[in-house]
C-alpha cells in the first residue's frame, strides 16, 4: 500500500468515527429525553369545579400515573373559554401544552365576529373523551316542577325571569338562547366566567335556572340545592331516569349535548399526536375513569386525530345552524 492509499485510508476511517460520534451525540438526547421529561400543562378554559375541569383533573390524574410526569391543570377563565384557548394556540406544538375542548369551540365561528385564533387551523385534534347531556336545573323555591310550569311562570313574568350560563358564548348560553327561542318566553341572560359559579348563583336563589353540563350540575341537585326538571338528550341521561327530557316536556325538537376533547397547537408531530392519543384513549377506557365519567352523567367517547377533526368541523356546522334558528346575531 502506498503512503498515498495510506493516507487515504486514514483520513476516511476518521471521517466515519467523526460521523458516528456525531450520531451518537444526536441519539443519546433524544432516548434521554423521551416525551414527556418535563411537566405537561392541560389548560382548562374555564373556571375550576365545571364538567370541563372535573374531567380534566381525572385525565391529568391518570397520565401523571401513566407517564410518570406531572400533568398540571390550570384553570384560564374568560371570554366564554376565548382566553384559555388562545394560550394554547399561542404555545409551542411540542406537546407540552394541550388543550381540554368542550362543544363552546364548535361556537366562535358563528358566535363571534372574530377570535384571535382559527378554531380549526390553530389546533391539532389529539381524540374526543366524552359526551353527555345537559341538565335543566332551578332553585327549589321557584315553583316550578316541570318544564311546562317554568315557561307558564316565564310568560306570566315577562322580563323577570333570570338564566344563568358559564359564559357569553358558552354552549350553556346558547343551550339557554335555544330555550328561550322556542319557548318564545322573555327572560334575562346572566353570565358568568364558567359552570361553578354560576351553578352557586343558582344554588343560592339568586338566578332563576340554568341549563349546565350534568358533570357540573349533579352535586347541587344530589344535595338538593337545585332541582332537576328536565335533561338536553333526545333520550333520558342514565344519571338522572327519573327525569324527563326537554323535548318529551313539551319543547319537541330541543336538543343540545356536551362533548368534551382533547387538542394541541398546530402543528404539533403527527407521532406525537398519535401517542397522545393512544395514551389518552387507553385512560378513558380504565374501569375507574368509566364509572367516574357515568356517576358524573357521561360515558367515554374515543377517536383517531382525524375522527375528531372531521367532528368538530361538524359541530361547527350544526351550531352555526342552531344560531342561526334562533336568531341569535354574531358578538
Amino acid at each position: 500500500m502506498s503512503v498515498r492509499q495510506l493516507s487515504r485510508k486514514i483520513r476516511l476511517g476518521s471521517s466515519l468515527c467523526l460521523i458516528g460520534a456525531i450520531a451518537l451525540s444526536l441519539a443519546t438526547p433524544a432516548r434521554g429525553q423521551e416525551y414527556p421529561s418535563k411537566p405537561v400543562r392541560l389548560i382548562v378554559p374555564y373556571s375550576a369545579g365545571g364538567g370541563t375541569d372535573i374531567f380534566a383533573r381525572m385525565i391529568a390524574r391518570k397520565l401523571s400515573e401513566r407517564w410518570n410526569q406531572q400533568v398540571i391543570v390550570e384553570n384560564r377563565a374568560g371570554a366564554g373559554g376565548i382566553v384559555g384557548t388562545e394560550v394554547v394556540a399561542q404555545a409551542p406544538a411540542d406537546g407540552y401544552t394541550l388543550l381540554v375542548m368542550a362543544n363552546t369551540h364548535a361556537l366562535y365561528p358563528s358566535f363571534y365576529k372574530s377570535v384571535p385564533f382559527d378554531p380549526v387551523k390553530s389546533f391539532s385534534p389529539i381524540t374526543l373523551v366524552a359526551s353527555g347531556a345537559n341538565v335543566l336545573v332551578v332553585h327549589p323555591s321557584l315553583p316550578v316542577s316541570s318544564v311546562r310550569d317554568l315557561l307558564e311562570l316565564a310568560k306570566q313574568r315577562p322580563g323577570q325571569l333570570t338564566f344563568a350560563s358559564a359564559g357569553k358564548g358558552s354552549t350553556t348560553h346558547l343551550a339557554g338562547e335555544l330555550f328561550k327561542s322556542m319557548a318564545k318566553i322573555d327572560v334575562v341572560h346572566i353570565p358568568y366566567k364558567g359552570s361553578g359559579q354560576a351553578e352557586v348563583d343558582v344554588a343560592g336563589g339568586h338566578v332563576a335556572y340554568m341549563i349546565d353540563s350534568l358533570p357540573a350540575a349533579l352535586p347541587n341537585i344530589k344535595a338538593g340545592r337545585t332541582r332537576a326538571i328536565a335533561t338536553t338528550d333526545r333520550k333520558r341521561a342514565a344519571a338522572l331516569p327519573d327525569v324527563p327530557t326537554i323535548d318529551e316536556s313539551g319543547l319537541a325538537g330541543y336538543e343540545i349535548i356536551t362533548w368534551w376533547g382533547i387538542a394541541a397547537p398546530a402543528n404539533t408531530p403527527a407521532a406525537l399526536v398519535s401517542k397522545l392519543s393512544k395514551d389518552i384513549g387507553e385512560v378513558m377506557g380504565l374501569p375507574d375513569v368509566k364509572e367516574l365519567l357515568a356517576s358524573q352523567g357521561a360515558e367515554p367517547r374515543t377517536s383517531t386525530p382525524r375522527e375528531f377533526a372531521s367532528y368538530i368541523q361538524s359541530q361547527i356546522d350544526v351550531y352555526r345552524r342552531i344560531i342561526s334558528d334562533a336568531g341569535i346575531k354574531p358578538e
